[in-house]
């Protein structure tokens, strides 16, 4: 019985191991792959004039998102909060009053991806004429931004210094070397964690930090991907807390291990590089990543209060760490170079990208870290070993690696507000969006992509009153006078929404194109409306 009652521990921590590796599979297998979230086009297009109001806004974003924030704003600036918003797939349809004044309208939205990160925009369109003055949302304060920053280091900080420091005094010193840094990492990351559940609600609903203790933004962050990565990490560093217990030997070798790997599951759990495809690839490189990271960064404190200490000898802990050290730093190397290469896309975006450069800036201080690193295995290890050297000069070069590190962690934790540029690839260019109307009839038209190649086109006929025209076919008809392009002919087909569509319209040539669309509403009554719209030479970015 007493043996049974030894092993129990250690076979729920097995159980608890198994159960991480089961859930990282899932990650790893999951069918849906996404992207940070962009706006594929509005209905009605952004800018528009439009006579009458629109009964329904639609936005459509590249992959299924989750609303958080709609939020119209009419012409007299008042905050309207009789809109409906339902929300299908990768769009969402906004219901509005029937009262809306003359002016110009704003429609804010805030909604997140599966990747868990908030994307906000505003969509504006004027009713009748433009107002004078735009009334727009206000952006959030920088000090939400300042809050997710430091929570997500302080995150960073428990899951490498305290996790990763648990597992090395567990597996390679077999000491509580810096035992109370690793604790302090360990309730810092702890409360970083907590925070950041908060803060993100904060983020998706737009509200700033002093709404914190309000109940709704924690539900909100509860629907977002970031929820159960937070709790794997509150998991894995209460792992390494027990760790740090008196425990055996054995038990502290298994607590720290399902520790380290609830490392690598909590990130592979939510992020921009975790969430982009293929799944089967990213999420294990991240895993392994993040776990490569811990293991490095969790040994620099133990490290430096091992040589400190009067009268010890680090070597035979330096050669332990060196041999398991070489393969994770290879490791570490190849699975960033595959993560940097799928998300920058481009060599280019190295530097064309917000994203690139914090990149550019990890990848300088990885460099001063590897030469540390290189410094003490191939210089002051082997001088150390012939006592040629004070272990003090061990002591300041580990510090100094303590110092990249940190400088690391702070700049990474710079990407939660940068997509990376393999999300900006996905996203669709804005299409062109016209507005005719006389008094008999008015039209609305998208094209898109709206530039030189295959375009499509969808017609939304309405009749004087913005009541949608029934006709019994649309024809729409292009040229180009000033290339001497004829008029070019094509039907349009009625789509189950009730709007026209006319696909892979052929637009050879840049230029001011005249765009006619004739509507056939009897057998004796055509209404026909035309406009001149801009193609540009080339995609322009938007």
């Amino acid at each position: 019985m007493a043996c049974a009652g030894r092993e129990a521990p250690a076979v729920t921590v097995v159980r608890l191991v198994a159960a991480i590796a089961v859930l990282l599979c899932a990650f790893c297998f999951a069918n849906e792959a996404s992207a940070h979230a962009s706006l594929v086009s509005t209905e009605p297009g952004d800018g528009s004039m439009m006579a009458s109001a629109p009964k329904t806004v639609r936005l459509r974003f590249n992959e299924p998102i989750t609303p958080a924030s709609i939020r119209l704003i009419d012409g007299e600036g008042r905050a309207r909060d009789d809109v409906s918003v339902r929300a299908r797939g990768d769009t969402i349809e906004i219901s509005l009053p029937n009262d809306l004044p003359r002016g110009t309208q704003v429609v804010s939205y805030r909604v997140f991806s599966a990747d868990g990160h908030p994307v906000g925009g505003s969509l504006v369109f004027s009713l009748g004429m433009s107002a004078n003055k735009v009334i727009v949302p206000p952006d959030r304060t920088p000090a939400l931004d300042a809050l997710i920053w430091l929570a997500r280091v302080s995150i960073y900080f428990g899951l490498f210094a305290g996790v990763g420091g648990a597992f090395f005094g567990a597996w390679i010193s077999r000491t509580n070397s810096a035992r109370p840094v690793i604790l302090a990492a360990l309730v810092v990351g702890s409360a970083g964690a907590v925070a950041a559940w908060g803060l993100q609600g904060l983020d998706l609903l737009d509200l700033a930090p002093e709404n914190i203790l309000a109940s709704t933004p924690w539900q909100a962050a509860a629907d977002t991907s970031l929820a159960p990565s937070l709790l794997i990490a509150v998991a894995a560093m209460a792992l390494a807390m027990m760790a740090m217990r008196n425990v055996s030997g054995r038990s502290r070798r298994v607590l720290s291990a399902a520790a380290i790997l609830g490392v690598g599951t909590a990130l592979a759990a939510s992020g921009h590089a975790s969430t982009a495809p293929p799944q089967w690839l990213m999420r294990p490189m991240v895993f392994l990543h993040g776990t490569g990271v811990a293991f490095w960064i969790g040994a620099l404190a133990p490290l430096a209060a091992i040589a400190r200490r009067p009268g010890a000898s680090p070597l035979v802990i330096l050669s332990r760490f060196s041999r398991v050290a070489v393969p994770v730093v290879a490791a570490l190397v190849l699975t960033g170079l595959v993560l940097a290469a799928v998300q920058l896309v481009s060599i280019h975006a190295l530097i064309e990208t917000r994203y690139g450069l914090i990149l550019l800036i990890k990848l300088v201080l990885v460099t001063g870290l590897l030469g540390f690193a290189a410094l003490n295995r191939f210089r002051l290890t082997p001088k150390l070993a012939l006592g040629r050297l004070d272990t003090q000069a061990l002591v300041r070069s580990i510090l100094l690696e303590c110092v990249v590190a940190a400088g690391i962690l702070a700049v990474v934790a710079g990407w939660r507000f940068t997509p990376p540029p393999r999300a900006s690839v996905t996203a669709v260019v804005k299409p062109l969006a016209i507005h005719i109307h006389t008094d008999a009839a008015m039209f609305q038209v998208l094209i898109s992509p709206g530039t030189v190649g295959k375009d499509s086109f969808v017609l939304q006929l309405m009749d004087g009153d913005a009541v949608p025209l029934v006709a019994k076919e649309t024809t729409l008809i292009l040229s180009l006078p000033e290339r001497g392009i004829e008029p070019l002919q094509r039907t349009a087909k009625l789509t189950a929404d009730g709007e026209w569509q006319v696909t892979d319209v052929p637009i050879p040539f840049p230029g001011r194109w005249h765009m006619r669309i004739e509507a056939l509403v009897t057998d004796f009554h055509k209404v026909t409306l035309e406009d001149d719209f801009d193609v540009p030479a080339r995609a322009s970015g938007r």
